[in-house]
This record gives structure tokens, sequence and C-alpha cells, in this order.
């Protein structure tokens, strides 16, 4: 594809030879001479200069490079929208495998493609043009949109419901049991039936192996276009906003409710019953005890306010010398009071 129509596609302004011919896309350090590369990290500046790639997206800011270049105003989205024009990730044909099991009572829209042993209960309903790969399991009753794709040992049980374009990676899991028990007398545990469901909204991706549970009464949700990555663990009846970013092995217990565009940074952990509002960041391994009102960054176990959090841990690292520091003062005070 000629970079004057790569420009054109993205809306980038071009610099450089419009009939360049680029074969693809890589990073900076692995582009060669026929690829398209990109910048999005002033950090990395320096690397344009020893980068083999034909060309480069770049932001606005950016000064004249040695090779061609594409100015965009987020170059790491138009980056992964130039992946889109080269690498088209393949698609089963529309079908069902003679292995799978679907029930009489199912419904699949048109388009539709089901894979080698996928499992479809009774009365479930999916939408036009969804994949259902290899061993993924739809139990009874669970609605689902338009243009799902379920991969490999995904699982959506009884009675969820999956809006538009949801894409769920291998193992995720979507309405196993909420981790609900009540203690007897004698110290064993009585289960408590989880009767809710799960529901998701449109454009979510949920990746592989995390788990969003099913309420006891009422409903789990997860907002639109939210992204949960590997190993996340959404307890029941937990609400995520739109548009969340919850990053690998992040645990949120039971009725905790996250607002829009929060950001949960890996291994985060959030006990039960809290609210977090809109924007909130949480950045990576704190342990959330309290609300967080909208708009903080907080950090740390207990995570409080970052800006606090990243003097106290320039502190923590002085304190063996600050411990000395206070015996030398106490063992001066003696001679001190003796003067």
């Amino acid at each position: 594809m000629r970079l004057g129509e790569i420009a054109k596609q993205l809306g980038c302004e071009l610099r450089g030879d419009p009939d360049m011919e680029i074969t693809g896309v890589a990073g900076l350090e692995e582009a060669g001479a026929s690829e398209l590369t990109f910048l999005a990290n002033p950090r990395y500046l320096p690397k344009i200069q020893t980068t083999k790639a034909g060309a480069i997206i770049v932001g606005r800011e950016a000064r004249e490079t040695a090779i061609p270049a594409l100015v965009s105003s987020n170059p790491y989205l138009d980056f992964a929208r130039a992946l889109e024009l080269f690498y088209h990730p393949p698609r089963p044909a529309p079908g069902v495998h003679p292995t799978a099991v679907i029930a009489p009572t199912a419904r699949l829209g048109e388009g539709s493609s089901v894979g080698p042993y996928v499992v479809i209960g009774e009365r479930v309903r999916i939408g036009r043009h969804a994949v259902l790969h290899a061993h993924a399991t739809i139990y009874e009753g669970v609605e689902i949109g338009d243009d799902f794709c379920a991969h490999s040992h995904a699982v959506v049980r009884e009675f969820c419901r999956i809006g538009h374009r949801v894409i769920l990676q291998n193992g995720a899991i979507i309405g196993a049991d909420g981790y609900g028990f009540a203690r007897r007398a004698d110290g064993t545990h009585h289960k408590i039936p989880q009767s809710g469901i799960v529901v998701i909204e449109d454009d979510v991706e949920i990746q592989a192996h995390a788990a969003i549970d099913r309420a006891a009464v009422g409903e789990t949700r997860i907002g639109r276009g939210s992204k949960i990555d590997n190993l996340v663990q959404i307890g029941h009846a937990c609400r995520v906003g739109a548009n969340a970013i919850i990053c690998a092995q992040a645990g949120i217990a039971g009725s905790t409710v996250l607002g829009d565009n929060v950001v949960l940074a890996g291994q985060v952990g959030i006990i039960n019953h809290l609210s977090i509002g809109d924007n909130v960041q949480v950045t990576a391994q704190s342990g959330v005890g309290r609300d967080v009102p909208a708009g903080q960054k907080v950090s740390g176990s207990p995570a409080f306010d970052n800006r606090q959090w990243l003097r106290a841990t320039a502190v923590f690292e002085k304190l063996p010398e600050l411990q000395r520091a206070v015996r030398r003062l106490e063992e001066e005070k003696p001679q001190m009071n003796a003067d």
C-alpha cells in the first residue's frame, strides 16, 4: 500500500513521498525499510535517528524527521488503525460444525460461525455474525447481540445478557456463581444461591481467564466500552461504568461500584461495597479500602493520594538513615543535658 493512501485513510498530514510502498507496520527497533512505525512517547525520540523504518507516524509537535512521516494528533491510535490496514485476523466461514451441540430452542442470527464442540443451551438467542470458536459454551437462557466473538473455552452462564460487539478471549467466564456463603453456628458454611445475572454492555472486551461473577440477587454489570485484562476477578453485584480499563490480576470484591473511565492498573485490589468515582486512577499493586472521589489518582496499600504516596515512598527509602540519625540524637541528648 502506498504511503499517500495510508495517510488519506488515517486522516494524517503526509511529509514525504506519497508513492513510497509500505508492506507492513512494526515497532521502532524492529521495522524495516518498507515498514511503517510510530512514536507516541517523546522519551523514545532519540530512536528516530537509528530506526530502519521506511516511514513513521509522529505527533504534531514533532520536528522534521529524516524519513517520511505521517503527522497525527494521536500517533498510538493511528498506529493501531494502520495495523488494521495490513492485518486481518482469520475469521471462520459461516456455518455450524458437525460436532457442535445446539439445543433445538436456541436461535442464531445469520452469518454466524459455530466451531467444533461448541455447546449452546436451550432458549439461547445470539445475534448476527457471531463467531464461537471450539469448546465455547453458552448456557441456557442467554441473550447475546450482534458481532459476538467467543474464543475457545469461553463460558457464558445461564440467563446472562451480552450486548453487541462483545469479545470474550480464551477461558473468560461470565456469570459463574458469586462467592457467597452464610456461616452456621457450628462454623460450617451454607451456600447462598446466586440467582442474579451478569449484564455485559456493548463494545466490551474481556480477556483470557477473567471471571465476572453473577449476583446473588439483581445483576453484575460491565459498562459499554470497558476493557478487562487477563486474570481479573470482578465479584458479585459489582457495577463497572463505561470505558473502564482494568488491568491484569486486579480483584474487585462484591457490590463495589466503579464510575466511568476508571483505570485500575495491574494487581489492584478493592474491598467490597466501595464507590470509586468517575475518572479515578489506581496505580499498580494498590489496595483500596475506602471510597475514592471522582478524578483522584491513588497509590499504595492502603491507597491514598498519589502525590503524597510518592513523597512517602521517597522517605521510606531513607528510613534506615533517618533511624541512625535519631539514634545519634538520642545518644547525644544526655550529654547536652549535662552541659
